[in-house]
This record gives structure tokens, C-alpha cells and sequence, in this order.
């Protein structure tokens, strides 16, 4: 009965009251979301993320798990699409030359857009193999 009521809606709108709502009538402008429901939230995104890599770098989950994070931190911000558009830095990637991955990843339109974000995704890109 409420999802008759108050519909089912997949991205945010204003209510008839002008409040921010999302899904079955959540009101997040006064109830915003839980820690909980932030976790599952970033859990699902993050899975996302990782599937994309998985996508783009077939030997992504033998990767060092700093590089999978750094990997993953650029698909969740920029989705597959776009993650893919970086032709150069893939080709570093699934060719083991991470040295030049990291620079691909730094001479880019999104590394001038995010900043620190960008330098510390390079720095885990260019992570040694081994553990530490």
C-alpha cells in the first residue's frame, strides 16, 4: 500500500511540499540516512566499482590489493564508461607497467578535476608487488 501511495522513485525529486525524496517516500531532507544505511549504500557502489575493473583489467583480481584500491577509487568515480575511455593507462595496466599507468592516470582532464585524489590513486598504482 505505501509504494501505491507514495510511488517508487529511483532518483531524487521534490515532494509536493518541496521536500528532497527519494524511493518510497524517504524524506531526506528531514531524515537524510543512517550510518547503516550509508554502509550498505558504499558497499553496493564499491561492488560496482570492482566489477567494472574486473571488466577492464582482466588479471585485476591478481592485482596487489593497493593497486585493486586505487583502481577501484577511479571506477567508483568514474564509471566503467569513462574508466575505459583512459586507453593508454589500461594498455599500461593489463601490459604490467604500472610506472607508466600512474603517469596516464596523472596526465588526464579527471587528475586536474579531482587533485589529491589523482596523486594518491598514482602513488597506489605505482606500489610495489609484494605486501607492505
Amino acid at each position: 500500500m505505501l509504494e501505491r501511495h507514495e510511488g517508487r522513485r529511483t532518483h531524487p525529486y521534490r515532494d509536493i511540499v518541496g521536500k528532497l525524496t527519494i524511493g518510497v517516500g524517504r524524506n531526506l531532507d528531514d531524515r537524510g540516512l543512517s550510518a547503516d544505511e550509508i554502509d550498505m549504500l558504499l558497499a553496493h557502489d564499491i561492488a560496482i566499482a570492482r566489477a567494472a575493473c574486473q571488466a577492464l583489467f582482466p588479471a585485476f583480481d591478481g592485482f596487489h590489493y593497493k593497486r585493486q584500491a586505487g583502481m577501484i577509487s577511479m571506477a567508483f568515480n568514474l564509471g566503467q564508461t569513462r574508466l575505459a575511455g583512459f586507453r593508454r593507462m589500461r594498455a599500461a595496466i593489463n601490459d604490467g607497467n604500472w610506472i607508466d599507468a600512474s603517469n596516464e592516470a596523472l596526465d588526464s582532464y579527471w587528475a586536474r578535476q579531482v587533485g589529491h585524489r589523482a596523486v594518491e590513486v598514482a602513488a597506489l598504482l605505482r606500489s610495489p608487488d609484494k605486501a607492505g
